[in-house]
């Protein structure tokens, strides 16, 4: 090569900030750059001792250039980056010399003699271009170094991302299993899942599809109807209300609600308090009409009957089936029931309904199935009426009262399921046909039983609500709680909502009881070495086309040092399909995520 061709060599070095401060300047510049650069001669090695050399030292000791467009924007004293190693440029071997195509060659030398008047002004044009983008890096550089400095590092939400992942990777894996499993058993086309530990949240994932038809994917932001986990928002809507001093729980409902008429039982008049319809216990029917059916599946279930000669299996099983009336049961014949639950009509009902007050008409004249205060029975047309007495509490709408809570909250995503709006991520729904092929749902207006079933959500939405819970939960258990911010609820209000109440039951699990709008399971181990029972709460929901969990399980030794509240696992699932049982599975996974909490 001759010496002229050397002229035009492009040299790229690794080391020199000079150089990096060159490729700033080619993104800031742009096209402009591009068209003059091959025009400019190439630059010149400086001596020892040279002013530019003096430059270059001066500007090895400043942050270097790589950490402004590293990667991500991470800083140069992230502990992942040193991880990592060198960065690219520093490690990198020298890069080949890149040289200009003869035909370019020629092109430029015959546009240098045809011009030396413009290629000086060209020259100095690019030099010009080149100092002010200059100036404007450093003074970017300066900026961030100065945030840097004063704010620590600027990846540690990068790095405590990565810590996160790190401790839950085997629990979330685990977890991603179990809703897998649960999933491809039941023929959901798609669930939604959300964890949270110690109020944080850890892990949301949309597995399936929200939509088959037009391959719409689950997601975390995905909207469906959660059903049955409206009552425990409705729940704490009333507790507030009862803190401001404006519900009552233990007068007669008539006193907010006179539409509802006044109730016998046997031939005597009975009270229904709000109390009792928080509880379940206000006798109340739920979606069957018939009382005696009601009372003969409710007998049919607790006998232990042994099965008779001659009887299969099949007998045996049925006799031993949950009752109908209760949502969620477990277990094979528990599917089934749902199963049947899901034929009354109902659940089906297309009508609008403008007002709570205008759905009392669907049950207020019925006779009631037991003597409030007395048998549970779970009752979503009682949640009604109690919906109609927060409305009268409030002076407000029932919706506005409850939409004012979500603003709260930051409950931005919980909407009640009004078949109009156009509501993003909404998802579709869907239920197995006689053939047990997926099928869309029928069309349903859910506005008869808002406090009850009727609100759409996401699992980021649910996560924030059971935190606030569960940190009102915990905040009122601590002797000198001065350090923290009070809870949503007040501490009374708190403990009510999660003590469980005599005579009361649930199907989602055995071992525990109703309270407020919630089941709790309280802790209790009877023998060494044998199974210890942790204290949770859990609400579950099934509508047409959907069925949900909110599982709480609060940390175990609370102390007063901790210095951190909420401190447990909240667990939430969500899917598209009607009839599937949550609980258990939403329990594993809160276990999976507490073991790894811990380690």
């Amino acid at each position: 090569m001759s010496d002229k061709m050397k002229g035009w060599t492009i040299e790229h070095s690794n080391n020199t900030n000079y150089n990096q401060l060159s490729e700033c300047h080619s993104a800031a510049a742009g096209g402009a750059r591009a068209s003059l650069s091959c025009t400019t001669p190439a630059v010149k090695p400086e001596e020892p001792g040279s002013v530019v050399s003096k430059i270059r030292k001066r500007e090895s000791t400043r942050p270097t250039m790589s950490r402004l467009f590293s990667p991500n924007g991470v800083c140069a004293k992230c502990p992942l980056l040193a991880a990592r190693g060198p960065p690219p440029l520093a490690s990198r071997a020298k890069p080949p010399r890149f040289r200009k195509s003869a035909f370019s060659h020629q092109q430029t030398r015959c546009a240098a003699r045809s011009s030396t008047t413009f290629f000086k002004h060209t020259s100095k044009s690019t030099m010009w271009i080149r100092g002010v983008a200059a100036a404007g890096v450093a003074v970017a550089l300066g900026l961030k170094y100065r945030k840097d400095a004063a704010s620590g590092s600027c990846c540690d939400a990068t790095a405590e991302d990565a810590c996160r992942t790190e401790r839950y990777g085997g629990a979330i894996k685990a977890s991603r299993e179990l809703v897998e499993r649960i999933k491809a058993e039941v023929g959901a086309p798609g669930l939604v899942v959300g964890v949270s530990v110690d109020g944080a949240e850890v892990w949301s994932e949309g597995i399936g599809y929200a939509d088959l038809e037009n391959r719409v994917p689950c997601g975390p932001e995905t909207v469906m109807r959660i059903a049955s986990i409206s009552k425990p928002l409705t729940s704490a809507a009333a507790a507030r209300l009862c803190e401001e001093g404006k519900l009552e729980l233990d007068v007669p409902v008539q006193k907010y609600v006179p539409e509802f008429p006044q109730k016998r039982f046997n031939g005597h008049d009975v009270t229904i308090t709000l109390r009792m319809i928080l509880s379940h216990l206000s006798g109340i029917r739920h979606y069957e009409k018939d009382a005696k059916k009601v009372k003969e599946t409710r007998e049919k279930a607790k006998r232990l009957l042994k099965p008779a000669r001659g009887e299969d299996e099949k007998s045996s099983s049925e006799n031993k089936a949950p009752p109908a009336t209760e949502p969620n049961p477990t277990g094979k014949e528990g599917t089934q029931e749902r199963k049947k639950e899901f034929e009354h009509e109902e659940y089906y009902l297309k009508d609008n309904f403008e007002s709570v007050t205008e759905a009392l008409d669907l049950f207020k004249d019925d006779p009631l199935i037991f003597k409030p205060g007395t048998t549970f029975l779970y009752s979503t047309h009682a949640f009604t009426l109690l919906s109609a007495a927060v409305e009268r509490a409030a002076g407000q709408h029932f919706l506005d009262v409850m939409m004012a809570m979500f603003h709260e909250l930051g409950m931005l995503n919980t909407v009640p399921d009004k078949n109009d709006p156009i509501i993003y991520h909404r998802s579709r729904f869907y239920q197995l046909n006689k053939r047990g092929r997926v099928v869309n749902c029928p069309y349903v207006d859910n506005s008869y039983k808002w406090a009850g079933g009727g609100f759409l959500s996401t699992v980021g939405d649910l996560l924030l609500f059971g935190n606030a819970l569960l940190y009102s939960y915990q905040v009122a258990h601590l002797k000198d709680a001065g350090g923290f911010l009070p809870g949503f609820l007040g501490p009374q209000a708190a403990v009510d909502l999660w003590s469980p109440v005599d005579r009361t039951e649930a199907s989602w699990d055995k071992d525990g009881r109703y309270a407020q709008g919630w089941l709790v399971v309280e802790k209790l181990q009877q023998y060494g070495q044998c199974r210890k029972r942790r204290h949770y709460v859990s609400h579950t929901g099934g509508a047409v086309g959907a069925s949900s969990v909110l599982l709480v399980l609060p940390s175990e030794g609370l102390h007063e040092n901790d210095g951190q509240v909420p401190r447990g696992v909240v667990v939430t699932i969500i899917t598209n399909m009607q009839s599937v049982g949550l609980n258990s599975t939403a329990l594993k996974i809160a276990h999976e995520f507490d073991t790894a909490r811990s380690l």
